[in-house]
């Protein structure tokens, strides 16, 4: 048998002149250029161009003539060279082609490879190579002459790593289609978004300033890092980087110009107002009903408000406490039990000693009483010894703290002539109200009817809120908004662990106004639209006039099962509603900043808000009602906009944003309990000792 490694060239020659070490050399350097990458690129190096240029670069006498064609001149190494010739690597933004390999001084194929080289390199990157097979070309094959030896031709050919084929059931085409979109809207993002608009994005998420902002965090983060390499690069290493980063990048940071964060970051990068910019990117991504929890603002924002401010002398008035009762005078409050008179200012009166050698004959008094809060202020308290208030659920909120500054001779901030202000409760203690919100439903209204399901991850079901109203209208997922009676299903959970982080899912349906609604019965259900193997139940909540009736179904729902969870009438002439259940409720006491409702709490002080100290009427006034041990278990606001000096509103979103950043640190010592403004219309029951002991309920 005779072997020849090609044409021409017999295997006993000089072992730098064979063709099995042309081979061998490219099948070295192929996998080592193919080593920890994803994909291989194609250059727009001309297949025709490609395989003459072969041909036309060995050694004159190294080519000859066999039979009809030159030596080299094979149909096996031709397919090889159009197929894969124009091919390259990219790491770290270095180029290698298949040609990159070094043979020994005076092989007859040095000229040949280091001419292929040249020319692939100097042609741009067009596209990447789809491969359908690791094995590129055709190793071997045998030829028999008419005397019988059997001849051996040896061909260009390489295996390729696996992870670098096409097992993709789409085309070629189509594959390379997608690639080359990616590689340009990545290209388009780093070229068209600024790092400053990233930088701004980044701060608004860090400040919890944007809607599901938390959710790009990373992506821009990785985003980011990809900005800062690509703009020290020449035009020629840009193209480079984007064609291997775009792989490496994959389609949300490559194509993040067409996300909905890239709305943003390209209006921002054009100079669009932040405040526009971050509208308009709401508008595509908030429900209706949000309201953004965060003010937005700017690091240059921020360093000129901290200039100003600490100029006008404002900047130790910025932290803040509780209020306790070492901090109040007498002359600001309306009552005061006896037990607490002394801790407070100027509430060491003589007098008080000698009140209490005088004998009172109380006289209990069950009848029920309504008086206005004037009435009460003004013809109750001054004979009362000793308050309690009933806390009822309905009143949650209605939760309040007086807040001080920690420096007390810092100037006032505020529009009145002291430094206190006040909190209401702000934050959802109820798990399901929470999840409804989170999810962007509206938790306000008048009328509140949600489900939640799926708490054990073992309820995959989906299941669906219905509510029929007294004119037969139904709210369902089959028709969610525009009813007249102001009435909508605003969550709607198919798919559990695919549309929630914990895979807990809810749904809400709820009615903004009161004087819309129709007159009648509300039937509220929950209907089992697809069974998809869940065993569980749900539970739900109705709720109206501060009142949550919570419901729990253990058993498992059939497909297309209804359960009627209760019946809400509404009767619209004396705005009441009534609840009638078609499971059982528990309407429990529950704890509220560490006190029981349905119970009576003894009051500590009552007050007026710092607006109305004194002789001072600025804004709306509000009644306190502090009650002893009331432990505010969130972190309140130290100060909102609207409490201001107009001087400084010109840093509202500054202001917004140190008020939420400079939260008031719990307390064990601190002024709590209820609020009630006297623009709102409310209710409390009243305990009142003194010569006559009754209760009353003051009307707000």
């Amino acid at each position: 048998m005779i072997t020849k490694l090609k044409e021409g060239f017999e295997d006993e020659g000089p072992l730098n002149q064979r063709f099995e070490t042309l081979e061998a050399n490219m099948r070295d350097h192929v996998a080592e250029m193919t080593k920890d990458i994803k994909s291989l690129f194609a250059t727009s190096a001309d297949k025709d161009a490609l395989w003459n240029l072969y041909l036309n670069s060995f050694p004159k006498g190294t080519n000859e003539i066999r039979i009809k064609r030159t030596e080299h001149d094979c149909s096996a190494c031709r397919h090889f060279i159009k197929q894969f010739g124009n091919v390259v690597s990219i790491k770290n933004g270095e180029i290698t082609s298949i040609w990159d390999f070094d043979l020994s001084e005076g092989s007859r194929y040095g000229p040949v490879v280091k001419a292929l080289s040249e020319y692939v390199h100097s042609c741009p990157i067009v596209d990447i190579a789809t491969i359908d097979s690791s094995s590129i070309g055709v190793e071997k094959n045998f030829e028999k002459p008419e005397n019988g030896d059997v001849i051996t031709w040896g061909h260009l050919h390489v295996n390729l790593p696996f992870r670098l084929v096409n097992c993709s059931r789409s085309t070629a085409a189509t594959v390379r289609g997608r690639a080359s979109e990616l590689r340009n809207v990545f290209k388009r993002s780093l070229d068209e978004i600024s790092e400053d608009a990233v930088l701004s994005v980044l701060e608004l998420i860090s400040q919890n300033s944007l809607y599901k902002g938390e959710e790009w965090k990373g992506v821009l983060t990785e985003f980011q890092k990809h900005q800062a390499n690509y703009n020290l690069l020449s035009p020629g290493g840009k193209e480079i980087y984007t064609w291997e980063q775009s792989v490496l990048a994959g389609p949300v940071v490559g194509k993040i110009r067409n996300h909905s964060i890239g709305v943003l970051l390209i209006d921002l990068s054009k100079g669009v107002d932040l405040d526009e910019a971050v509208r308009k990117y709401e508008s595509i991504v908030a429900p209706t009903n949000y309201k953004r929890p965060k003010a937005i603002f700017t690091k240059r924002m921020l360093e000129d408000a901290q200039k100003e401010i600490t100029e006008l002398g404002y900047l130790s008035a910025l932290g803040r406490r509780h209020a306790t009762l070492d901090d109040i005078r007498i002359n600001d409050i309306l009552f005061a039990n006896r037990d607490v008179v002394k801790q407070i200012k100027g509430g060491d009166n003589p007098f008080d000693e000698m009140m209490k050698t005088v004998p009172v004959k109380t006289k209990s008094f069950d009848k029920v009483e309504e008086v206005s809060i004037n009435t009460f202020v003004s013809e109750i308290l001054p004979r009362a010894q000793n308050v309690e208030i009933l806390l009822e659920n309905k009143h949650n909120g209605n939760l309040v703290s007086l807040i001080a500054p920690i420096n007390r001779e810092s100037a006032s901030m505020f529009k009145w002539g002291n430094n206190f202000s006040w909190a209401y409760k702000g934050n959802i203690t109820d798990s399901m109200k929470q999840r409804v919100k989170a999810a962007g439903g509206a938790i306000d209204g008048v009328l509140r009817f949600s489900i939640q399901w799926n708490d054990n991850h073992d309820n995959e079901n989906d299941f669906d809120a219905h509510c029929i109203e007294p004119n037969g209208n139904e709210i369902s997922f089959r028709n969610k908004r525009g009813h007249p009676s102001s009435g909508m299903l605003d969550v709607d959970i198919i798919q559990p662990s695919r549309q929630t982080k914990d895979g807990i899912a809810v749904e809400n349906i709820t009615w903004a106004d009161r004087n819309k609604m129709p007159n009648g019965v509300y039937k509220m259900f929950v209907h089992n639209y697809s069974h998809n193997g869940g065993k569980s139940g749900f539970t739900a909540e109705i709720e109206f006039d501060g009142q949550i009736y919570s419901f729990v179904y253990n058993q498992e729902l059939k497909q297309g099962e209804k359960v009627q969870v209760a019946e809400v009438t509404y009767d619209k002439k004396t705005g009441i509603f009534t609840i009638v259940e078609k499971i059982p409720s528990n309407l429990a006491s529950r704890k509220l900043w560490n006190l029981d409702t349905n119970q009576f709490h003894p009051v500590s002080v009552i007050m007026m808000s710092p607006n109305h100290w004194g002789n001072q009427e600025i804004g709306n006034k509000h009644f306190f009602f502090m009650l002893k041990e009331c432990q505010n278990d969130e972190k309140p606001n130290g100060f909102f906009n609207e409490y201001l000096r107009e001087d400084l509103l010109t840093h509202k979103r500054v202001f917004e944003a140190l008020g939420n950043k400079m939260r008031v640190a719990q307390s064990d010592n601190q002024l709590s309990g209820l609020g009630f403004s006297s623009t709102q219309r409310n209710e409390l029951v009243v305990r009142v000792e003194g010569h006559v002991n009754r209760v009353i309920k003051v009307v707000f």
